[in-house]
């Protein structure tokens, strides 16, 4: 796997995001639909129940947390969600997935690549991007809550497949099929995670220049302030340059 700079990217950009209540809302709702297409019950389903526990970690309303329950797991009717993924090449030739979730796939399309074309985009043909990414479990908890080596050893027990400091957080990798292990594991030894999600992970990275860099956060915006939109991924390498621009633009 490709560098490790995800959580810093991650947590970097929620540092900006999470200013904005009503798009923290919006993304949880996604989180939450998606998990309750395997049920509406958290007792029986445990990514929804961790996907509602970080919705009121942010203090997210019960009215709208069992909205998001009852239009992801299909219990309103006349609304089905469904999960669609847009491949494309961002300037500097940085590969791009963005993963929505609608109601309406003929609205959203054109919408997102609108978005992209206008700001110096390609969209790409299906598995033309997706290809140069693996989908993987990223989990963050920050150093100064447990030893290195105590974590390696809970984490590599419940299945995780790497685990690396990357400044002031430890990362972790997982499979698809343990996240939901390590998560538990995480959960269990009282470790609050500071990012806990999964992601497409680049196999390899990009460097661009830090104005180039610019250009994608920037894009990378726009295409998020669409309420579809649940994730963008991409396989730009976080140098300490580009993360120097991300803090200063997000200030």
């Amino acid at each position: 796997m490709a560098g490790h700079s995800h959580a810093a990217n991650v947590a970097v950009r929620k540092g900006k995001q999470d200013r904005l209540r009503a798009r923290v809302f919006a993304k949880h709702s996604k989180y939450i639909m998606i998990a309750a297409r395997d049920g509406a019950d958290p007792a029986f389903n445990f990514a929804l129940r961790h996907a509602i526990d970080k919705a009121k970690a942010v203090s997210m309303p019960n009215d709208k947390i069992d909205h998001a329950v009852k239009k992801g797991a299909g219990l309103i009717e006349g609304v089905r969600v469904e999960e669609i993924q847009i491949e494309a090449y961002g300037p500097g030739g940085v590969a791009m997935i963005v993963e929505c979730v609608t109601d309406n796939a003929n609205r959203t399309r054109p919408e997102i690549a609108s978005i992209l074309e206008k700001n110096g985009a390609k969209i790409a043909a299906a598995n033309a991007v997706k290809w140069m990414f693996q989908r993987k479990g990223l989990f963050a908890v920050p150093v100064e809550k447990v030893g290195e080596e105590k974590l390696m050893d809970l984490v590599l027990e419940a299945g995780a497949e790497d685990l690396v400091r990357s400044d002031d957080v430890y990362e972790i990798v997982t499979g698809l099929e343990s996240f939901e292990s390590v998560r538990k594991a995480l959960e269990d030894a009282g470790l609050e995670t500071t990012v806990g999600e999964m992601k497409f992970l680049p196999d390899n990275e990009v460097q661009v220049e830090p104005d180039v860099a610019r250009r994608i956060f920037k894009l990378v915006e726009k295409i998020e302030d669409n309420e579809d939109v649940n994730a963008v991924h991409t396989n730009l390498a976080y140098t300490e340059e580009v993360l120097k621009v991300l803090r200063e633009d997000g200030e």
